[in-house]
């Protein structure tokens, strides 16, 4: 987390971290206590990832593209398809008959949409933003990510000003309970 750069050099780091994730859980054994360990992992930063976006990134694809109120909805969108998943997994041992196929459909989102951001969006930002201000981004996107939630809540709101008054204190929540039972140790 924080990995340093404008703010599409810290969500590429993100995007490679996540697909190591997902390389990782495809190598783990079949109904394995690592299986579980890499999907909270991934779960932690997909949903620190996502919030950081949808706190700093979207507004500015708002502010400064072309149709950036479609594009950003659009992305919110694929975010809250990604986040319900990620709930639905959330109670889940990976033993459950349920469980790969939920990962399936997880990996599937995941990487159409890093596939959009990465060939289209990043693409769209880096020409109609002010490098300036995508350095500013890419700070605020790891502050953001250091007091983001750490678990999926599908019902949060996903635009500000609403989503920076609210994620921080449940990202709280989510640290405390992450560090009584031990997950993403």
């Amino acid at each position: 987390m924080g990995h340093g750069g404008d703010v599409i050099a810290e969500l590429l780091v993100d995007h490679r971290e996540v697909d190591a994730l997902f390389e990782q859980f495809n190598d783990a054994a079949p109904g394995s206590a690592d299986r579980k360990r890499l999907i909270d992992a991934l779960t932690i930063e997909l949903v620190r990832h996502t919030v950081a976006e949808e706190q700093h990134l979207y507004p500015a694809v708002r502010e400064h593209l072309e149709d950036g109120d479609a594009i950003a909805d659009k992305e919110i969108a694929d975010h809250g398809r990604v986040e319900r998943l990620l709930k639905d997994l959330e109670g889940r041992a990976p033993d459950d008959a349920d469980f790969d196929r939920l990962v399936r459909e997880l990996r599937t989102e995941v990487l159409a949409h890093v596939d959009d951001e990465e060939n289209h969006l990043f693409e769209q930002v880096r020409i109609g933003v002010h490098p300036f201000v995508l350095e500013s981004l890419g700070k605020k996107v790891r502050e953001a990510k250091k007091t983001a939630p750490t678990r999926p809540h599908p019902a949060a709101p996903s635009t500000p000003p609403a989503n920076r008054l609210l994620t921080p204190g449940l990202g709280l929540v989510d640290r405390a309970r992450d560090y009584v039972t031990g997950r993403g140790q």
